[in-house]
């Protein structure tokens, strides 16, 4: 049988990776252990996942706690299934600028090392494979701050008729700018995917992905916008805007859509590629609009306050242009839009949030 690894099994993407590829006859090797509960505490543990993961898949899914900067113990799993394994989805990740200033060697040893422990045990053991990487928009920085932008009544938006109108490429440069140390510990990772594509003519691809959400995030507030907004407004847990009144822009793409872009690139992969990821001109969003999208949706006011003071790196606006990956994968669209994406978080977790108290 096929294998496919999977770090961050239990968070969002890698959930839905497994339950996607597992649902294809495919052996799914889940590695998480639930740093996310470490990072933001334990209403943001994917302990809830990986037990529905076990529930869905049953003997498809086989679950290891292995931490991704133990080189050693992830030499013995990728050892074990050899070149059974064809796909590997690194998904496992320190995920927050702000927590990343805070121990900035954990985040580095997770996101940089732990990526470069992965692609030495496929390069060891599985060199046929096709290395997927979920990496970020911020490895561009606050590069994205300088473009043009017009104040609209609820959003910023760019300047018409600008080169990045339709979204930002994947040319827009990661030099001479403020990454924030998570963005630095990414752009790292995403490098070293790169070059073991070019170098050693491995298939490798890093998806640079703006909002990556869906149902299955364990939102907090530190990560996982929409889905902590979301949350916030069924529970009535108050809520925090920081800066840009509220108009800053993120694209959102539901974490199905992207599963399904994974999967064109697995059956028809290329070597060192570099793909923005996102809703694009599809699906985008200012939190003053997103507020009013939740607020419709659950018949309810949210408890929310504004800080002056933006995060740190950022940034106002953030399109992606999906168009590169269009261009190579002409079968692969988006589907849902914010709105769609919204409702579908709010109706899989209303009830579990209800019954759970929010703990989990």
């Amino acid at each position: 049988m096929s294998v496919v690894v999977i770090t961050g099994s239990a968070g969002l993407i890698g959930s839905e990776s497994a339950i996607y590829f597992g649902s294809l006859g495919m052996q799914v090797v889940g590695i998480d252990n639930d740093m996310r509960s470490v990072f933001f505490g334990t209403e943001a543990s994917t302990a809830w996942n990986r037990n529905r993961l076990k529930d869905s898949l049953g003997e498809n899914y086989r679950h290891s706690d292995i931490d991704i900067r133990d080189g050693a113990s992830l030499d013995k799993l990728f050892q074990q299934y050899g070149k059974e394994i064809v796909l590997v989805i690194h998904c496992a990740a320190q995920p927050s600028h702000d927590w990343a200033a805070s121990e900035p060697l954990t985040d580095f040893t997770i996101n940089a090392n732990g990526t470069l422990n992965m692609l030495e045990a496929v390069k060891k053991y599985c060199p046929d494979a096709v290395f997927i990487f979920t990496s970020t928009n911020k490895v561009y920085g606050d590069t994205p701050n300088r473009l043009p932008l017009v104040e609209m009544p609820t959003r910023w938006e760019i300047e018409a008729g600008h080169s990045y109108d339709d979204g930002i490429r994947e040319d827009m440069s990661v030099d001479q700018t403020l990454h924030s140390l998570f963005g630095v510990s990414k752009l790292a990772a995403d490098l070293a995917v790169q070059e073991y594509g070019r170098y050693f003519g491995m298939r490798t691809a890093c998806f640079r992905g703006g909002c990556l959400t869906g149902p299955a995030h364990s939102g907090t507030e530190l990560h996982g916008f929409l889905a902590y907004l979301m949350k916030a407004t069924a529970t009535g847990k108050p809520y925090k805007i920081f800066g840009y009144k509220g108009k800053q822009v993120r694209d959102n793409i539901h974490c199905t859509d992207l599963v399904k872009a994974f999967y064109e690139f697995f059956k028809a992969p290329r070597s060192g590629e570099v793909y923005n990821i996102g809703g694009g001109r599809h699906s985008n969003c200012s939190m003053l609009e997103a507020i009013e999208m939740c607020q419709n949706i659950v018949g309810a006011k949210l408890d929310w306050t504004y800080v002056d003071e933006n995060r740190i790196g950022d940034h106002i606006w953030w399109i992606s242009s999906v168009a590169r990956f269009e261009t190579h994968y002409p079968q692969w669209h988006l589907t849902k839009d914010t709105e769609a994406i919204l409702k579908d978080i709010y109706q899989f977790n209303s009830e579990r949030w209800a019954t759970c108290d929010s703990k989990i």
